[in-house]
């Protein structure tokens, strides 16, 4: 078995969270859009407290509900998720959604994501993903619907769930696409080395991101898009697959200019990786990790490629999924992919050309970086799961 690492019992995360553990353990996709020009780097950054009189326990996420109230959310890891004023003066907190009862936390289990529906103002839902231990270990997709400004927890209705044979490589992520679909991350159902080959085994959730229409009923609480690529097979392939081989894509977003979904996704002993994700497609794991020969055929041409990779070593061993810089504080970073690594705490600002990643610069550096996130005006922050705290970016 891998080698650990110290910080989380030596695997990645402070105390708790353990969310890419090595061992032991649509926006229908476009034809490749018109890039704009993105220019160099030139200034300085600094990472600075976003909310210096905030903190939180254990955060994992980090949004905002596109309501125009100009409040965030922070997901805390246990199963409650605070909202708070977006003002860097804000002193104080609330709690919008307790499940702590119904979610199982501790490693790389718990609250682990949350969405609102786009048309969250008028109708008031949102949705979470988190996992449960009774009746058995599960992850939960589920939605839920606010009671003036805070939300009923009493109110939830499960879209589905699917069971997770051990407790790490959870994935976490959910949210809409400029499609109006849920999208969700699964991890490849953990312990190390994908023992079941579930990323590739297409019959099974795990190891996929997953598509679902939740305006539709024909599965009991939400349906499957058309244009799903396994709508309707006669294979016994699951039709909410919208992309599979992964081993744990924590983070995912959507580049609210050309589209494109990006997503981390975390190596086993020697890669970590960014992919840039379509429709049908097989990002390898595991018979790749990144580029490099894991196990099986690697001659095949089926399987697509990271935009970019890093080996591990200095740079890190946990990647962190990010976001496309789209606020207007810093021209120089517009259009420019944010990701960063959760042991080393280095952060990068990536320039894509719509085919690849052509530069990385390495910006500044935050603690085990759980999560990135940005408010209604596109700006970012980042998440300090050690201390709690929320970081943005100045200038020097």
């Amino acid at each position: 078995m891998k080698k650990t690492f110290v910080i989380l019992g030596l695997c990645g995360f402070t105390s708790l969270l353990v969310f890419r553990c090595k061992e032991a353990e649509d926006a229908p996709v476009t034809a490749t859009p018109t890039t704009p020009t993105i220019p160099p780097v030139t200034v300085s950054y600094q990472s600075v407290e976003a909310f210096p009189k905030l903190s939180f326990s254990s955060p994992v996420d980090f949004t905002h509900a596109n309501d125009g109230t100009n409040r965030l959310f922070v997901v805390e890891q246990r199963g409650i998720i605070q909202v708070f004023e977006n003002n860097a003066n804000t002193e104080t907190k609330s709690v919008f959604l307790d499940i702590v009862s119904r979610v199982a936390s501790g490693g790389e289990m718990g609250l682990l994501g949350l969405t609102f529906h786009p048309n969250f103002k008028t109708n008031g839902y949102f949705f979470v993903n988190y996992t449960r231990t009774s009746p058995s270990r599960q992850t939960v997709i589920s939605r839920f619907k606010v009671s003036g400004q805070t939300a009923d927890p009493n109110s939830e209705v499960i879209l589905f769930t699917f069971d997770q044979p051990y407790t790490n490589h959870n994935g976490g992520q959910i949210a809409f696409g400029p499609d109006g679909y849920l999208y969700v991350a699964t991890g490849d159902g953990g312990s190390g080395g994908d023992p079941q080959n579930y990323a590739q085994n297409r019959a099974s959730l795990l190891g996929k991101i997953l598509r679902v229409d939740v305006n539709a009923t024909e599965k009991g609480n939400y349906g499957i898009p058309k244009d799903n690529p396994f709508t309707a097979n006669t294979q016994g392939f699951r039709e909410e697959i919208y992309a599979y081989g992964l081993r744990n894509p924590w983070r995912f977003s959507f580049d609210s200019v050309t589209k494109d979904l990006w997503t981390g996704d975390v190596g086993q002993n020697k890669v970590e990786e960014i992919d840039v994700i379509t429709k049908g497609g097989n990002y390898g794991w595991k018979v790749k990790e990144g580029t490099l020969c894991y196990s099986g055929d690697c001659s095949r041409t089926d399987l697509i490629a990271p935009v970019w990779e890093y080996q591990q070593g200095n740079d890190g061993r946990s990647v962190t999924g990010g976001i496309v810089y789209r606020g207007k504080k810093y021209a120089d970073l517009v259009g420019k992919y944010f990701c960063g690594d959760y042991v080393s705490g280095k952060i990068w600002a990536l320039t894509y050309d719509g085919k690849a990643v052509i530069k990385s610069d390495d910006i500044v550096n935050v603690s085990t970086v759980s999560a990135f996130g940005q408010d209604a005006n596109g700006e970012i922050y980042i998440l300090n799961y050690g201390n709690g705290k929320v970081y943005t970016l100045a200038k020097k």
